[in-house]
C-alpha cells in the first residue's frame, strides 16, 4: 500500500537519567554534560529497535489491509475508507498542543506512557464490540461507527504524544549514524510486517467463526504486542524536556556552535558516539520557527506531498478487495512483498543518505513514487496481472517509499531547531496531517459519487500533484543535505 509515515532522530548531548528507571528524571537545575556513555546510547538504540518491532505488530492489527478488509466485510462506503485515512492525519492537528504540554513535563517516558498507553488500550473496546456483533448485540452500521470513534480517540491521544516521542528518539541517535540506524530500525519493523501480515491475513480469512470474528482475535493479540512495545521504552534513556531546552539556551549564550565531524566509512557505532555532539548551524536555537526559511520550505513540500499522496492512497487496497474482489490473504501477500522490498532497500537508502544527503534521494525517488497511481491504472484483473504485475508493483512501491520515508524524516531533523524540537515536529505533522486528511476526504467523495471513472480521475490527479510537490525541493538547493 502507498503509505506515509514519518519518523525521526538526532543526537543527545544532555545529562541523562538512569536507564530503565521511570521514576528518575532530570531537573532544569541539573548540570548538563556534553556526552553520555556509549553503553547508555547503545542500550537505548537497541530498546528503540525492539520497540519498533512490537509496534509494527500492533499497527498491523489496528490499520492497513486488515482494518480495511474488516470494513469491507461490514459493507462500509468509500467515504468511510477516506475517513479512516484522514482521521489519523487530522489527529496530527493536536500535535502542537501535545508538544507544548510535553515541553513543560519532566519525563519523555511518562508522557509516552500516558498518551500512547491509553490510546492502545482503547482498541479493547472494539474487541468487545466485535464480540457483541457476533452475538447479535450490534449491527454492521453500529460497528462501523464504533470503529471510527475508536480510531478518532486513539489517534487523538497518539497525536498528543507523538511529537514528544519523536523528539525523545531524535535526541538518542548520533547524527553521523542517523541514516544507517533508522534504516536498520525500520528494516526490522518491515521484516516483522513481512512475516506476520500474511499469517494474520490467513488467520482472518480462515477463522472458523468468520472473517469479522477472526479480525477481533488478531486485534486483541495486536493490543498485547502494543503494550509490550511500550514496556521496551523503560530501557531507553529518559529525558527531561526542560533540561534539554535550558541546556541549549545556555549553550547559545556561552559557547560557539561546533560542527560535527563525519566518521570514516569503517567507523563503528561505539566510535561515533564519542564524537562531539553539538548542534550544527542549521540547528541554531535562536531563530524563530517562522523566520526559518528552510523549515518553511520544508513545510510547503511536506504539506503538498501529503495532500497529493493521500488523494489516492486510501483506495489502493479498496480496489483490490472490493473492485477486484480478491481474498484478503492475497492482498496481505502483496503488502508483504511491499514490506520486504521496503525492508531491504532501507539498508541501502540509509547508507546512501549518510553519504550523499537526503535531498537528492528525495527528489529522484519522489519522481518514481509520483507515477505509482498511474501504474495502478494499467493493471487489471487478468491472471498475468494478479500473478506478475501486482507483485512487481508492490515491490516497486516498497523500494521507493523506503527512501521517501527515511529521507523526509532526516531532512526534517536537520533543519529543525534543537530547542523546543518537539514543537517543530508537531507543526510539520499538523500541516501534513491537515493536508493529507483533506486529500483523503476529497478523494473519498470523488470515488463514491463519480463511480469508477472517479477512481481514474483521483489516480491521475494524484500523480500530477505528487510531481508538483517536489518543486520546493528542486528550487531550494540549500535545503539541508
Amino acid at each position: 500500500m502507498d503509505s506515509f509515515q514519518p519518523e525521526t532522530g538526532v543526537p543527545l548531548t544532555l545529562e541523562i537519567a538512569q536507564i530503565g528507571s521511570s521514576s528518575t528524571t532530570l531537573t532544569p537545575t541539573s548540570t548538563p554534560t556534553p556526552r553520555i556513555s556509549k553503553d547508555a546510547i547503545r542500550t537505548s538504540m537497541k530498546a528503540s529497535t525492539v520497540d519498533g518491532i512490537f509496534a509494527a505488530v500492533f499497527n498491523i492489527g489496528t490499520g492497513g489491509v486488515l482494518l480495511g478488509n474488516f470494513l469491507v466485510e461490514l459493507d462500509a462506503s468509500p467515504v468511510v475508507f477516506g475517513m479512516i485515512s484522514s482521521i489519523p492525519m487530522l489527529a496530527n492537528l493536536f500535535q502542537p498542543m501535545g508538544a507544548y504540554l510535553s515541553e513543560r513535563s519532566t519525563s519523555r517516558l511518562q508522557n509516552s506512557l500516558r498518551t500512547h498507553g491509553i490510546a492502545r488500550l482503547l482498541w479493547l473496546i472494539l474487541v468487545i464490540g466485535i464480540a457483541s456483533f457476533s452475538w447479535g448485540g450490534l449491527n454492521s452500521n453500529q460497528l462501523v461507527i464504533l470503529s471510527l470513534l475508536i480510531l478518532v480517540c486513539s489517534h487523538l491521544l497518539g497525536g498528543l504524544g507523538t511529537a514528544s516521542w519523536l523528539s525523545w528518539i531524535a535526541m538518542l541517535v548520533p547524527r553521523q549514524l542517523r541514516g544507517r540506524y533508522f534504516g536498520l530500525r525500520n528494516s526490522f519493523a518491515n521484516l516483522t510486517e513481512l512475516l506476520t501480515l500474511p499469517i494474520a491475513g490467513l488467520a482472518v480469512s480462515h477463522w472458523y467463526g468468520g472473517t469479522i470474528q477472526g479480525y477481533g482475535v488478531i486485534l486483541f493479540l495486536s493490543i498485547i504486542f502494543g503494550m509490550v512495545s511500550l514496556w521496551c521504552q523503560y530501557f531507553q534513556v529518559d529525558m527531561n524536556p526542560q533540561l534539554q531546552n535550558t541546556y541549549y539556551a545556555s549553550l547559545s549564550q556561552t559557547s560557539e556552535i561546533q560542527s560535527d565531524s563525519a566518521p570514516n566509512e569503517s567507523s563503528e557505532i561505539s566510535e561515533a558516539i564519542y564524537l562531539p555532539q553539538m548542534p550544527t548551524p542549521q540547528n541554531q536555537i535562536d531563530s524563530s520557527i517562522w523566520k526559518n526559511s528552510n523549515f518553511l520550505v520544508f513545510l510547503l513540500y511536506f504539506g503538498f506531498w501529503a495532500f497529493a499522496v493521500n488523494l489516492s492512497a486510501p483506495f489502493f487496497n479498496l480496489y483490490l478487495l472490493d473492485t477486484l474482489n480478491l481474498d484478503v490473504s492475497w492482498v496481505t501477500f502483496y503488502n508483504s512483498l511491499r514490506a520486504g522490498a521496503h525492508m531491504l532497500m532501507l539498508l541501502v537508502w540509509g547508507k546512501l543518505a549518510d553519504r550523499i544527503g537526503n535531498r537528492p534521494i528525495l527528489i529522484s525517488c519522489g519522481i518514481l513514487t509520483a507515477v505509482i497511481p498511474w501504474l495502478w491504472l494499467m493493471i487489471g484483473s487478468s491472471p498475468l496481472d494478479l500473478w506478475l504485475w501486482f507483485p512487481l508493483l508492490h515491490i516497486f512501491i516498497g523500494a521507493n517509499w523506503g527512501a521517501v520515508d527515511l529521507c523526509s524524516n532526516n531532512l526534517q531533523i536537520e533543519i529543525a531547531s534543537v530547542k523546543n524540537q518537539s514543537i517543530y515536529f508537531a507543526i510539520a505533522a499538523a500541516i501534513a496531517g491537515a493536508s493529507g486528511a483533506l486529500g483523503a476526504t476529497i478523494g473519498g467523495f470523488i470515488a463514491q459519487f463519480a463511480g469508477s471513472f472517479g477512481i481514474v480521475e483521483v489516480f491521475v490527479v494524484s500523480g500530477i500533484l505528487r510531481l508538483a510537490s517536489l518543486i520546493p525541493l528542486i528550487v531550494k538547493k540549500d535545503l539541508g543535505r
